[in-house]
């Protein structure tokens, strides 16, 4: 069995613009100095009280937790406004859809998002079906820690050798290295190439059917091999 784990912002769905602009009125309502895009960019990818405590250096961690209240309560508001548009990026849903259909593949999520917010984009496509298992911020510690890739590995009965972490953002990279998996980057997210690839990534993806074909490399190689290898037959 080949597990292939996604994150969800900068990778599957392109909620950049939602994500800047939230975090943006909750500094505002808090009083706060504003980040600006490049740093908020940063963050993404961790749990919410991670990613505070690294947007306002010197805060607490009590601090931290009420910003990241802050930041809920604004993503809420604005989800009932009907201001939230989380469309995911070219080709993703069908790729998803392609991987999900041979025998042998399980498909799941490793994402920094709430559960209610991974619940919402995946109905909202129509591929909650599709993925076996999913950990998110309201689950396990923040990335890097390996904990949603050891959970998810642990879950399917699959062994970290066997399973890829696609992802936009280093902390996705140094998460799958840190759980002994495999790590693909995809170009159309917050970081650059050069950041993922020294976070521990051993491709990058430029599009979509770059990501497919590196990912069919991985499917159909020996487990016994590198990554490097496995990636670039």
């Amino acid at each position: 069995m080949r597990l292939f784990l996604f994150d969800c912002d900068g990778t599957l769905a392109d909620s950049f613009a939602v994500i800047c602009g939230t975090m943006k009125r909750a500094f505002h309502a808090e009083g706060l100095p504003i980040p600006d895009d490049v740093a908020i960019l940063g963050i993404i990818g961790l749990s919410l009280r991670e990613a505070m405590h690294r947007l306002v250096p010197g805060s607490s961690l009590d601090d931290a937790a009420r910003l990241a209240d802050a930041y809920r309560t604004q993503f809420q508001a604005a989800r009932a406004e009907g201001l939230v548009d989380e469309p995911l990026f070219d080709g993703m849903a069908d790729l998803v859809r392609r991987l999900c259909a041979v025998d042998d593949h399980l498909i799941g999520m490793v994402t920094g998002k709430s559960r209610r917010g991974v619940d919402h984009i995946l109905e909202h496509h129509g591929l909650a079906p599709l993925f076996h298992v999913i950990r998110t911020a309201d689950d396990c510690p923040s990335k890097p820690h390996p904990a949603m890739v050891l959970e998810c590995c642990a879950a399917m009965g699959v062994a970290p050798a066997d399973t890829v972490v696609i992802g936009d953002a280093p902390f996705d990279m140094a998460m799958a290295v840190a759980a002994g998996a495999h790590a693909v980057g995809v170009a159309w997210g917050a970081a650059s190439s050069d950041v993922l690839v020294r976070a521990g990534a051993a491709s990058v993806a430029l599009d979509v059917p770059h990501l497919e074909a590196l990912l069919a490399a991985w499917a159909q190689a020996p487990a016994t091999m590198p990554p490097l290898a496995r990636i670039h037959p």
